[in-house]
């Protein structure tokens, strides 16, 4: 019994934890100014790559289907991620380029 107690205080800390970086992460991206968001996109997206080669070298250790079948969506969803985000970046980009 002590350790479903025990479980389930790992998984309220783990709940609290999630919640708290919520609302960090939102309070800190309103504290950004404009300017600065192509470079945070850009320090995101380098993150995101690390996490993807995470990803690929984990779906390849998997050992059943159901494992292997979300670590090719989670790789599939997060490369999606980092071209969306460096096609953003570009686009913003070019709103500082001079016009011929």
């Amino acid at each position: 019994m002590e350790s479903l107690f025990q479980f389930i205080s790992e998984n309220q800390l783990m709940i609290y934890l999630v919640i708290l970086m919520i609302f960090l992460g939102v309070e800190l991206i309103e504290k950004v100014p404009s300017v600065l968001h192509t470079p945070l996109m850009s320090g995101a997206n380098a993150i995101h790559g690390v996490i993807i080669i995470g990803s690929i070298i984990i779906m390849g250790q998997a050992d059943n289907t159901f494992a292997t079948i979300f670590g090719f969506l989670a790789v599939v969803l997060g490369t999606l991620n980092v071209v969306g985000g460096f096609v953003v970046t570009d686009r913003m980009l070019d709103m500082f380029k001079k016009k011929k």
